[in-house]
């Protein structure tokens, strides 16, 4: 199959180095079907063309690219998302948008390629959606989590600590966005904290220093115990039960 794509870039040059880098991938096929400098451009071709992947800068004018990504999102056959930036402090950014893939300038043939077999992946009759993924900067790098490994959210002051079985990491975000994002994954079972609904192991009497006597949630791959609220009692029940 030929990928058809779009490059959306307020800058020629850039737009122009894309189109060569791309006609350089050697598989998949793929057929630049248009470009954009901004997002009502964008949309204007999206509107009479049906695309599979859409190679995005961040910084526009007018709209920016993660605008133009969440409009996107709600179109009836979504196009993958493959941000292409200078600015590496957006990828958190990427991950809220569910974006396939995440580049940096300048972009090097062999992530093109990457990101061109992934999208590639999803185009494919029949193929399966991708793993969702945590993207969270870690000490300069950006660190992709498979949200299926995480066994909790837990709200620290101005951050998320984001728990899996092998370690801690930190998220730029909010506790409510998670909750809406994955409720269908995860558990309010405190005002701070989310767990994994397939980790949920056991319902524990438990004391707390600063609430006393409560309930404490057990989950599978950590020795850690959680706080459950009396608000949440209920809910974590059902959710053991079923």
């Amino acid at each position: 199959m030929t990928l058809q794509v779009l490059i959306v870039d307020d800058e020629p040059l850039a737009r122009s180095r894309m189109r060569t880098l791309l006609a350089g991938c050697a598989t998949p096929a793929v057929n630049v079907a248009g470009e954009a400098a901004n997002a009502a451009q964008a949309m204007e071709l999206l509107a009479r063309t049906p695309l599979d992947a859409v190679f995005l800068d961040v910084q526009m004018p007018g709209a920016d690219g993660v605008t133009l990504a969440r409009t996107l999102r709600g179109m009836a056959r979504p196009p993958a998302i493959v941000f292409v930036t200078a600015h590496a402090e957006h990828a958190v950014a990427a991950f809220e948008v569910e974006a396939i893939d995440y580049l940096t300038k300048p972009v090097r043939l062999e992530r093109l390629q990457a990101a061109l077999e992934k999208v590639e992946r999803r185009s494919a009759p029949g193929a399966e959606a991708e793993p969702e993924v945590l993207l969270i900067q870690d000490r300069g790098r950006t660190e992709r989590v498979p949200l299926a490994e995480v066994v909790y959210f837990k709200a620290e002051l101005k951050y998320v600590t984001v728990r899996t079985p092998d370690r801690s990491y930190i998220l730029d975000g909010s506790l409510a966005e998670l909750e809406e994002k994955f409720s269908d994954q995860f558990l309010r079972v405190h005002r701070n904290a989310l767990v994994a609904r397939k980790a949920v192991r056991a319902l524990e009497k438990h004391y707390d220093a600063e609430e006393g006597e409560g309930w404490a949630v057990r989950l599978t791959g950590i020795d850690e115990l959680l706080a459950v609220s009396r608000r949440q009692l209920t809910a974590v029940r059902e959710a053991l039960g079923s």
